[in-house]
């Protein structure tokens, strides 16, 4: 049976999370962060010149030229979840660089109306969309990695796209991953290049009630499946070419892994706290039981919601720009019961590095 999105993400963020704030983990630091809401970034009178009244995720990636872009999930032309003109994925460009300000769009990709970055029908006998992951930028390309979905929470397979121009076109690299492998935790990504040659990549299911796991690739070697190697304890040690290991235990969906300032950043929605978290490490490989972990934005109730309280929260990709001390996020949140607000919205976190 197909699962309807409203009724995953009902069950993803949990039907009693709705109502209460929990706490921070008993493991995060007490160091205080400041976060505010800077601006929305989609909605009337923001996107619907794109056509796109409607979206979510708004993963975020510096182009080979300089400019940012912006991967949106299932989008709509109305102001509703299924509000005409179903697209996905699409993008934004924005030339902003002084996030403070918050993000301005400088256009969308296709044209005067913002176009799905492929052609494929909606609700086809194979899947019904297709979702963004995570896009990264190596060298003059651009790699996106998609997950192809017959009802959310049901992923048939994953794959790689990649354009060559800032975005503007896209090409499928033949790149296709089993939605089994790794026992399901190869599903929805998030990659990071390092210094070393090496693109580190954090993994988990899609369907938000299940750990992540660690793989690494050549950076030339992205789109070849073969290439992936799993980070895995056995034998009493850690090592690459082991059998994936859980890295960090817990009820994970979106997930952003970049390095920044010396340092790499995880944010991720915790859908078991219902709430957005941040990690800082030394290195990908770092223990993640015992890093630095914040809570930096709660879920919250409707009519309760203030700069660090957020109801049916979701996403929190980091945008370029942002540094360790002042990160800038991209967060979802969709009311599922009423089918807006359906957008994405820019927050600022200041004091978590």
């Amino acid at each position: 049976m197909r699962l309807k999105r409203s009724t995953f993400l009902r069950a993803a963020l949990g039907a009693g999370a709705l109502a209460t704030v929990p706490g921070t983990a008993a493991f995060a630091s007490s160091q205080a962060v400041t976060t505010n809401k800077v601006a929305d970034l989609s909605g009337p009178g923001l996107t619907d010149r794109f056509r796109m009244a409607a979206t979510d995720l708004g993963i975020p990636a510096r182009t080979p030229d300089g400019r940012l872009l912006f991967m949106f999930g299932d989008t709509f032309e109305q102001p509703m979840v299924g509000g005409g003109w179903w697209r996905s994925p699409v993008a934004l460009w924005s030339t902003t660089t002084n996030l403070p300000g918050g993000v301005q769009w400088s256009g969308a990709v296709g044209g005067a109306a913002a176009q799905q970055l492929w052609d494929y029908p909606h609700d086809n006998p194979t899947f019904s969309t297709v979702l963004p992951s995570d896009v990264i930028t190596i060298g003059g390309s651009m790699y996106l990695h998609a997950m192809v979905n017959k009802g959310l929470g049901n992923v048939v397979w994953t794959e790689i796209w990649r354009s060559d121009d800032s975005g503007a076109s896209w090409y499928h690299t033949g790149a296709k991953f089993d939605p089994n492998i790794d026992g399901g935790l190869f599903q929805c990504l998030t990659w990071g290049e390092g210094n070393d040659g090496y693109v580190y990549v954090y993994s988990t299911g899609f369907q938000r009630n299940k750990p992540i796991i660690l793989k690494r690739v050549r950076s030339d070697q992205i789109a070849n499946p073969a290439a992936y190697e799993p980070w895995g304890f056995r034998d009493g040690v850690w090592a690459w070419g082991s059998p994936a290991t859980p890295i960090l235990t817990g009820s994970f969906g979106e997930l952003c892994l970049r390095p920044l300032g010396g340092k790499w950043v995880l944010t991720w929605f915790n859908a078991g706290d219902y709430r957005i978290d941040g990690i800082i490490m030394d290195t990908p490989t770092s223990n993640l039981f015992t890093a630095y972990r914040q809570t930096l934005i709660y879920g919250g109730a409707w009519g309760q919601e203030d700069d660090n309280h957020v109801a049916q929260l979701y996403g929190g990709y980091v945008i370029p720009g942002s540094t360790l001390s002042d990160l800038h996020l991209s967060v979802s949140q969709w009311k599922t019961d009423a089918g807006w607000p359906y957008r994405v919205m820019q927050f600022r976190v200041r004091g978590f590095g």
